[in-house]
């Protein structure tokens, strides 16, 4: 009876914690649990087809590497590179991000090959379109908890599985130049995944939806989705990435992720 009367307290007090507290740090708790469960996978790349569709159904395809460093100190943000591999137009064509934490704006920067030089990204035009994808500059730096006020709205149906339940987030940038006004995450209360992305312009209007399909676990703990789908609602047009040949701790180093890399990188 002991042991009974000391579980009832023990779930008591747990359920009176979660009641206890405010949406925004319900919403933030939920948040860096998520971003949590991908920590120690040191690095990873990746092999990615984008495929651009336009509203009359016009298709135009690009592929590319994606590398990624995991910075293990919390005050800075992760390294990445994409770098494109076909068609030929695109080839060599790299971004190198740089992801930082608030109040700082992240670093970007822009390989061209056929200018043979490397563009520094300002913060004010990283609202542009990524090699004319759905996908802005801004969409491809990683979340970092610092970067955004975030606000638990309620538990639902996830978009893409309506069989899970997610919780819905909803996530207010603090960086004034940012091309939303705020995101909507949709999370599954299972594993804590990113399930879809509502954006929603300056002007407080939905633009667009990004969907994460086909998660897989790789070396027992990471997940990675299969496709990312990102539509834009007001123009109709679409950009699907597929991933593959996912591969991880392959002794990347921080020297690798340095602007004047990118050119090498690029061959």
């Amino acid at each position: 009876m002991k042991y009974l009367i000391s579980i009832i307290i023990t779930l008591t007090i747990w359920s009176t914690s979660l009641s206890a507290q405010t949406n925004e740090e319900k919403g933030l708790e939920i948040i860096k649990k998520s971003i949590a469960l991908d920590n120690g996978f040191i690095d990873s790349t990746v092999e990615g087809q984008m495929v651009l569709k336009d509203k009359s159904g016009n298709e135009s395809v690009r592929k590319f590497k994606n590398l990624i460093f995991e910075e293990l100190d919390d005050t800075l943000g992760d390294k990445s590179i994409i770098v494109f591999t076909e068609p030929r137009d695109v080839k060599g064509t790299s971004l190198l991000t740089h992801a930082k934490i608030e109040p700082q704006d992240d670093d970007q920067w822009l390989y061209l090959p056929a200018l043979k030089r490397v563009k520094r990204i300002s913060s004010s035009n990283r609202t542009g379109k990524f090699v004319s994808s759905e996908f802005s500059y801004e969409d491809l730096s990683t979340d970092e908890p610092e970067d955004y006020t975030f606000r638990w709205i309620e538990d639902g149906p996830c978009l893409t599985k309506t069989s899970l339940t997610c919780h819905l987030i909803e996530a207010t940038p603090k960086n004034k130049k940012s091309g939303y006004s705020k995101r909507v995450i949709y999370v599954d209360t299972d594993e804590f995944l990113y399930q879809s992305v509502k954006f929603y312009n300056r002007r407080g209007d939905l633009e667009k939806e990004l969907h994460f399909k086909g998660y897989q676990k790789y070396l027992d703990k990471f997940w990675r989705a299969d496709l990312l789908e990102m539509t834009n609602l007001q123009t109709g047009k679409s950009t699907v990435i597929a991933w593959e040949n996912y591969q991880f701790q392959t002794n990347l180093s921080l020297n690798d992720f340095k602007p004047e890399k990118l050119a090498k990188m690029a061959r």
